[in-house]
C-alpha cells in the first residue's frame, strides 16, 4: 500500500513537511509506502475552466506539478493534503493546485484515481485560522466521493518553524491517530476487494442550475 501526501507549503522542509513526515513514521512502521510531492515555490496557475482536460485526459496547464500529481494519484491507495494556515486559509498555491487537480480528474476520467480512496487534510498554523483552513480542503474530499479519514481531534498542529512542531504533543497524537485510522481504512478496503466487495457506481443523471431564467 502506498500513500501519497502533498506538502502544499513553498518550504520544502518547514512545519507542513514535519507534520507529514510525524504520519510517515506511523505508515512506515506498519509497512506503507509513502511519498511527500512538495507543491515548491514556482507559481501555479488557476483554473480557468477552459474543461479541455475532458479531451486532453490532463490540465492544459503543463508548465507546473498538477498532471505529475495526477499520474502518481493512478497508483497510490491514499492520500494526505497538507497546507500552512494563511489569512485562515490554505495557501492560494495550494487552492490553485488542488483546484485544477480535482477540476481535471473530474472531467477526465470521473475522479478516478481519486473517488473511494482514504484521504485526509492536515494543516498548520502560528495561532488561529486552523479550523477555517481545515474546512476549506475538507471541501475537495467530499465532492469527489473519497473517504474523509479523522481523528482523536481536527487534523491540525500548532507551530511557526519545524523546530516548534515537537512543542504541540497533542497535535503529534493527532497526526499519528489519523495515520493509524487511514490505515486501518486502506487495509479493510482492501480486505473487501479481496472478498469481491466493490465499490458502488454513483447516478449522475441529474445536474441543475439555481437560476431559473424567465420562470
Amino acid at each position: 500500500m502506498k500513500v501519497l501526501m502533498l506538502n502544499g507549503s513553498h518550504n520544502q522542509d518547514g512545519s507542513t513537511r514535519a507534520g507529514l513526515d510525524e504520519m510517515a513514521k506511523v505508515f512506515s512502521a506498519e509497512g506503507v509506502e509513502t511519498e511527500v510531492f512538495t507543491v515548491g515555490g514556482k507559481p501555479v496557475a488557476d483554473c480557468i475552466g477552459c474543461g479541455k482536460c475532458a479531451e486532453l485526459k490532463r490540465c492544459v496547464f503543463a508548465n507546473d506539478a498538477v498532471n505529475e500529481f495526477a499520474e502518481k494519484a493512478k497508483c497510490a491507495d491514499g492520500f494526505v493534503f497538507g497546507s500552512p494556515v494563511y489569512y485562515a486559509h490554505p495557501t492560494g498555491r495550494v487552492l490553485s493546485f488542488l483546484d485544477r487537480l480535482f477540476f481535471s480528474s473530474r472531467l477526465a476520467n470521473g475522479y478516478a484515481n481519486l473517488r473511494h480512496k482514504p484521504a485526509a487534510a492536515i494543516v498548520v498554523a502560528r495561532r488561529a485560522g486552523t479550523s477555517a483552513c481545515y474546512d476549506v480542503m475538507n471541501k475537495y474530499l467530499g465532492i469527489s466521493q473519497m473517504l474523509n479519514v479523522g481523528s482523536t481531534y481536527w487534523n491540525e498542529f500548532h507551530a511557526l518553524t519545524k523546530e516548534d512542531v515537537p512543542g504541540d504533543p497533542e497535535g503529534l497524537q493527532t497526526l499519528r491517530n489519523l495515520a493509524r485510522n487511514m490505515i486501518y481504512v486502506m487495509k479493510c478496503l482492501k480486505a473487501g476487494r479481496d472478498a469481491g466487495i466493490m465499490p458502488p457506481a454513483a447516478k449522475e443523471e441529474v445536474f441543475t442550475n439555481f437560476v431559473r431564467r424567465g420562470e
